[in-house]
């Protein structure tokens, strides 16, 4: 019943009206700080345009049942748009497919549906590169261990590859290390992607691999879980994490940099602005001429950029 309460209480779920332009549903794929950060840059593109929109949310907490009851209802509504980060690349098609034949355009950022079916019932689709994300990440990993002096460095990761996104930039991230050091080896590879369950996850690595140097966090929970399993081991300083998603914990493990040596990010800002720009040229007729719209990936590798981060977003929203 959550989506139906949503709609019936539309103030209440949007935070207040933004614009009388239009109505947008939005879905979240979880509570994480990103999610926040594309709220909020949605927000601040309509307050900034001087026109708007109401936003109709979502956090679908990774349910494509909940997904999909939500979108069902928005497109019964006759919302203007529907922006989401897909739960699923299989299970979320059949609800992108209700609002694309209820004449509903579909933006999606972040995550999607698998790619035939996006190309039908998808209208654009904003993304950072993923493999993109990881290789930045994985040229910094092997930045650390040269300095280090370690050529074959064992690493663990933590996944998300529930979406195939993560499954990406893993692949990035392991092109860049491998093709410098050679000799590197993935030990594990682990589904981790909230906070607990990586920390779980994360002990189980770190006793069954006691010479393990570093975990690689594919999201953000992942990489905090790590930082925080590589903490509770009393190993800080001896294993490392290369992480991904800026937060505030991020920024401050990052700013310490004794575990967290490296963290790259897409602003989930910046990607609620271009979703709100994207929206507004969709419907005055104006799509992309291209499906994909890159969003900007950033790297973080400096006690000082963690500290600038933490300057730039006093109220921690990424």
């Amino acid at each position: 019943m959550a989506a139906v309460l949503c709609l019936v209480s539309l103030a209440g779920c949007a935070g207040g009206r933004l614009g009388e332009n239009g109505r947008v549903g939005i879905v979240y794929m979880d509570a994480q700080g990103y999610y926040a950060g594309v709220r909020e840059g949605l927000r601040d593109h309509a307050e900034e345009q001087g026109r708007g929109f109401q936003l109709l949310e979502l956090n679908a907490q990774g349910d494509a049942s909940e997904e999909s009851t939500f979108v069902d209802v928005t497109s019964s509504a006759g919302v203007d748009a529907l922006v989401l980060s897909p739960v699923s690349a299989t299970a979320s098609v059949p609800a992108v497919r209700l609002a694309h034949e209820s004449g509903i355009p579909v933006v999606c950022y972040n995550t999607c549906i698998n790619d035939e079916a996006a190309r039908k019932y998808v209208t654009s689709y904003i993304l950072g590169d993923p493999h993109e994300f990881g290789r930045l990440l994985g040229e910094a990993a092997a930045d650390h261990f040269e300095r280090e002096g370690v050529t074959d460095p064992d690493i663990a990761v933590l996944n998300c590859e529930f979406v195939e996104v993560c499954v990406q930039r893993r692949e990035g991230f392991e092109e860049a290390l491998f093709a410098r050091l050679p000799d590197a080896e993935i030990v594990a590879n682990q589904q981790g992607a909230t906070i607990d369950e990586a920390v779980e996850v994360g002990e189980r690595v770190l006793t069954a691999n006691p010479d393990v140097d570093a975990f690689y966090g594919e999201a953000g929970g992942a990489t905090m879980g790590a930082v925080r399993a590589v903490n509770a081991s009393g190993r800080a300083g001896e294993v490392v994490v290369f992480g991904s998603d800026m937060s505030t914990d991020a920024a401050r493990a990052l700013a310490d940099h004794t575990v967290l040596k490296a963290n790259v990010d897409i602003s989930g800002l910046v990607v609620g602005r271009m979703a709100g720009e994207t929206v507004e040229a969709i419907i005055a007729g104006d799509a992309p001429e291209e499906f994909v719209t890159d969003a900007p990936i950033d790297l973080y590798t400096t006690p000082e950029d963690g500290a600038r981060w933490l300057e730039e977003h006093p109220d921690g929203i990424p």
